[in-house]
């Protein structure tokens, strides 16, 4: 994601600066395993009560295995954090990178670290998936394209919209495996709020808007070759909509295969349009 942004930044002929690159994406990735290891750590309650760990949900399992003890991965989550606040002051006083640098990864940040963690706990909050699709495929390649170019621009938000919609649907189907044992320990997420057969009709509305907004979005500027690359994801896209609405989500034979297909479908979605902004940009 960081890259598409870099990517969007080369399209626009902006000049490419390594330093700025190899150091963002230190932050971004920093950020990326303190929430991996803050989620360990603050679900672990959840992660233990849940029987039906599947590939893509239920957490790592390491602590619940008593691979390694709790506090290891409090550690590790305060350790990335630091790395990626270094990284900042590094981008920002020694690579002079522009004000907005700070705002931009102070939020995503502490949206990361409050997602699981008290007192917030945003998945618990009804705003959870909302807050990792803001993340994710928003602000990170925002991120990417504002430290190369030094300004903002709407064309990053074009190219994201979509992968944000796909975002928030994975969400929901990876969260239907935990939401029997989510419910138990208090943590409420959109499926457990919503009921799952509301979540299915959020999760088909969902899709169905990543690609009713493509014609906007080229109205907005984006690319024809961009939108024809999201658009070959429809078919993907068609059979997980088929398959929710038509009731897979309950078969446990089910989960690890519609959270393949969701992943597949943001993952590569995103690498198309990586591919066709360095195309474009020659």
């Amino acid at each position: 994601m960081y890259g598409l942004g870099v990517a969007i930044a080369l399209y626009q002929q902006q000049p490419f600066q390594p330093s700025i690159f190899v150091c963002g994406q230190i932050v971004v990735t920093a950020i990326q395993l303190m929430t991996h290891y803050a989620n360990d750590y603050f679900d672990l309650e959840a992660d233990q009560a849940n029987h039906h760990r599947t590939h893509w949900s239920g957490g790592s399992g390491v602590l619940v295995a008593q691979i390694l003890r709790p506090r290891i991965a409090l550690v590790a989550a305060l350790f990335f954090g630091m790395v990626a606040v270094c990284g900042t002051v590094v981008l920002m006083f020694v690579l002079h990178t522009g004000a907005l640098t700070l705002p931009l990864i102070l939020t995503s940040l502490l949206l990361a670290w409050f997602y699981s963690a008290p007192p917030i706990r945003l998945h618990s909050t009804g705003l959870g998936e909302a807050s990792v699709a803001l993340i994710v495929p928003i602000l990170v390649p925002l991120l990417g394209y504002y430290l190369q170019s030094g300004a903002l621009s709407m064309l990053p938000l074009v190219a994201a919209l979509p992968l944000a919609f796909f975002q928030f649907a994975m969400l929901l189907v990876i969260e239907f495996p935990d939401a029997k044992s989510d419910a138990t320990v208090g943590k409420r997420t959109l499926v457990v709020r919503l009921g799952e057969q509301k979540a299915v009709i959020l999760h088909n509305i969902v899709l169905i808007l990543a690609y009713a907004l493509l014609p906007l979005l080229m109205w907005a500027g984006l690319a024809h070759q961009v939108a024809l690359v999201i658009l070959m994801g429809l078919p993907l896209a068609a059979r997980q909509f088929w398959r929710m609405a038509r009731g897979a989500w309950p078969n446990p034979a089910n989960w690890n295969s519609l959270g393949f297909s969701a992943i597949a479908l943001l993952m590569s979605t995103a690498l198309f349009e990586l591919l066709v902004f360095i195309g474009l940009a020659g």
